[in-house]
């Protein structure tokens, strides 16, 4: 199983390096994970998305519909881009310590 390491975090993660154990996310793991996305510095407009996408995995065991996650931060799909380039599935899913989505956020 791959291992991924930055700094003074290491977490095992999949071929795709999303977590293999999202219990184990805390906040130096999203900011460590982030950089592998091309964000070097996490902004409250990062938190927001990351949270709210935690918290609904958390309640639901599945990432949310991208709709719902622009409705419910309020931001647009061009903003959540901007925010995570690598988009909302695999960017923000992976800074925010969920598996692989099978299907769209």
């Amino acid at each position: 199983m791959p291992v991924f390491t930055s700094g003074d975090v290491t977490i095992d993660v999949d071929e795709d390096g999303f977590m293999t154990s999202p219990e184990t996310w805390n906040d130096r793991v999203a900011a460590a994970l982030a950089s592998t996305e091309g964000v070097n510095q996490l902004t409250d407009d990062h938190w927001k998305v990351v949270h709210y996408l935690r918290n609904y995995f958390l309640q639901f065991g599945v990432a949310p519909m991208i709709r719902k996650l622009c409705k419910e931060t309020g931001f647009d799909l061009k903003t959540i881009y901007a925010l995570f380039p690598s988009g909302p599935a695999k960017g923000a899913c992976k800074v925010a310590g969920l598996p692989k989505p099978t299907g769209c956020v």
